[in-house]
């Protein structure tokens, strides 16, 4: 791994860049329902309104269950945020702008991703509540059904590279965005994302139907950490979509990291309204088009980008 800055300056600067992510998904999920209602009311009440439920959450009494686990009730939170910021590192906003560039960071990537599903039954585990153990098996399932698709989609954006380094991926886009080369992958990749995050239609670990399901016991700052972890995970899919996919810091007149927040906001503004434009599926159907739909799509849009190349 090639650090392009200090230790300390990469931890403020992943630290700064999360931050700014979560306030921004928190703000742009309640523009993007107010969009769909066709109310978006005053910028100053979107601003605030996640400020004053996240400070509401850190007064909360918390509550708790009867013989939890709670060293892993603790630590499921900070997995998935510690995921989800290694995730983020590896993502560059320039050519010389980025916290490390491994020759495997797509690997790496990958690998945030996969770990995820061990947060996540963790956080399920814990309190010994019986819908949080349902919402963790939920999940089992599904990141079985979504991890081959994603890494197959991930793998179409490395071979116009000839790289698995997310910087060489990025600067082979120059002439033409993976998106017009490979229209099949987008799309694969950000169902892979709302799932890896678990929100609005593949909302299935802590959906309603399972009284929450994970996060069904927790309250106050737990809820809020956990609320925090996946909405981190949701920015760190969101900037490799649009490294992967929309050409990272490639475009006119503006400079570099500009179009890489940019693109990075318009992905995250399509994940969130799907939330809420789309319902949630059932997870045995989700199983079943996973295997029987996106595996063969994403197989597809692999031999077909390696035809183009060839």
């Amino acid at each position: 791994m090639r650090p392009y800055v200090g230790a300390e300056v990469a931890l403020l600067a992943t630290a700064a860049a999360l931050v700014a992510g979560v306030y921004l998904v928190a703000v742009l999920d309640r523009f993007a329902a107010a969009l769909v209602a066709g109310a978006v009311g005053s910028w100053r009440r979107l601003l605030v309104v996640p400020l004053a439920a996240a400070a509401a959450l850190l007064v909360q009494q918390r509550r708790t269950t009867e013989r939890p686990d709670g060293a892993g009730w603790a630590v499921a939170p900070a997995l998935f945020f510690g995921l989800a910021a290694f995730a983020l590192a590896l993502v560059p906003l320039g050519p010389d702008l980025v916290i490390a560039d491994p020759s495997t960071g797509f690997v790496a990537f990958s690998a945030a991703i996969a770990f995820v599903m061990i947060a996540v039954f963790l956080h399920g585990w814990s309190p010994n509540s019986p819908f949080a153990l349902h919402g963790a098996y939920r999940y089992g399932a599904a990141a079985l059904s979504f991890q081959i698709p994603f890494l197959l989609a991930m793998l179409a954006t490395a071979l116009p590279a000839e790289s698995l380094s997310i910087v060489d991926i990025v600067r082979a886009q120059e002439p033409a965005w993976n998106v017009l080369r490979q229209p099949l992958g987008l799309p694969l990749y950000l169902v892979v994302g709302v799932g890896v995050s678990f929100w609005g239609p593949l909302n299935l670990s802590d959906a309603s139907d399972v009284a929450g399901g994970t996060s069904v016991e927790d309250s106050g700052v737990a809820r809020l950490l956990w609320t925090i972890a996946r909405s981190a995970m949701l920015v760190a899919v969101a900037a490799m979509g649009a490294a992967g996919f929309l050409g990272g810091w490639w475009g006119p007149i503006l400079p570099g990291p500009a179009w890489m927040i940019a693109k990075t906001g318009a992905v995250l503004l399509a994940i969130l309204a799907a939330g809420h434009l789309l319902a949630r599926v059932r997870i045995a159907t989700f199983v079943l088009v996973a295997w029987a739909v996106l595996i063969p799509l994403a197989l597809l849009n692999v031999f077909v980008s390696g035809a183009i190349l060839l």
